[in-house]
């Protein structure tokens, strides 16, 4: 008989939010890399990202997880990470690795990837979604996952969410997530069952348009002119970003956004004169992400950061924050 592959299960999301505090919460670290609901049986193994896309060619490692599942067919979720010298997620690393469709060795062997799994949706030929948290979690824990790029982090149960975010900030990991013990997995949906903290403020945004560069980057650009989206779907100016990029990143950058440039601004409101004289507009299509220290009252991001762009979220999924 034929192995199939589970069908694909969308990931459930985490509303963002202050540590929850009293009992009933168990406490996992936040990581910052590119989430992946992978199917397995037997030697067959699909990942898939957040959009539903199959990346599983971009990330070979996981190609030993029947392997390391001794056969058994299962759904998990988790977390693709690229790790430091100091073994913390860095996602300026996983960059490299996330437009790559089939790495050559020499990338593979620079730029490893491991899978953090973090819950078990389906095994056996079982649906787990409908089990709590701490069912999920013990048959996870009991399948012994262990690999050179997969391993299962640790969650934390009734500590306070607070002291975990401590924790997070002592070792430079990015927050954490606090999950309901009692929840279900709630396919697709953004459930207030999964609280996440984020000791960085980061924020998906939009690329409306971009201004010309000056000195050093004559031939690339100056400035992203990004956005997001308000409760009514209109694409709001969240102003722009000028730091964070690599020369590699400035080109490669040019070269998406040129053949999206439409004569119009796509940003619902008016974008300030000093900006917009110089800009050209693109097609909002691409997502990428910045650090801020702050928003401004008129909603804008201040001291933005470049982090990179996000091909595993969907434009619309970039909402002002909160």
């Amino acid at each position: 008989m034929a192995v199939a592959l589970p069908a694909p299960v969308a990931p459930m999301l985490a509303v963002s939010g202050e540590p929850p505090a009293g009992r009933g919460w168990a406490v996992e670290f936040k990581w910052d890399g590119v989430r992946a609901v992978t199917a397995v049986a037997g030697e067959l193994v699909r990942a898939q990202s957040r959009l539903g896309n199959d990346v599983t060619a971009g990330y070979p490692e996981i190609a030993d997880l029947g392997a390391v599942l001794d056969g058994r067919p299962a759904v998990l979720d988790g977390e693709l990470v690229a790790l430091d010298a100091a073994g913390r997620p860095d996602f300026g690393l996983l960059q490299h690795r996330m437009h790559v469709r089939r790495p050559p060795a020499e990338l593979l062997a620079r730029i490893p990837v491991s899978y953090l799994v973090f819950d078990v949706l389906w095994l056996d030929g079982t649906s787990l979604l409908g089990e709590p948290y701490d069912a999920r979690r013990a048959v996870l824990d009991g399948l012994g996952l262990a690999g050179r790029h997969v391993r299962v982090p640790p969650s934390t149960p009734d500590v306070p969410a607070r002291q975990m975010l401590e924790v997070a900030r002592a070792h430079g990991l990015e927050g954490v997530v606090a999950k309901r013990r009692a929840s279900r997995y709630e396919p697709g949906r953004r459930s207030p069952a999964w609280v996440k903290t984020a000791l960085v403020s980061t924020q998906e945004v939009v690329i409306g348009g971009w201004t010309a560069g000056e000195g050093r980057r004559t031939r690339t650009f100056g400035a992203l002119l990004l956005g997001a989206h308000d409760g009514d779907g209109r694409l709001r100016y969240l102003g722009h970003v000028g730091t964070g990029f690599t020369d590699a990143a400035l080109t490669a950058l040019l070269a998406r956004l040129v053949p999206l440039e439409v004569p119009e601004s796509p940003f619902a409101d008016v974008v300030p004169a000093a900006e917009a004289r110089r800009a050209r507009w693109a097609r909002p299509v691409l997502v990428g992400e910045v650090t801020y220290r702050n928003l401004t009252h008129d909603l804008r991001l201040r001291a933005a950061s470049w982090r990179g762009l996000r091909p595993d979220k969907a434009p619309a999924e970039a909402r002002l924050p909160e």
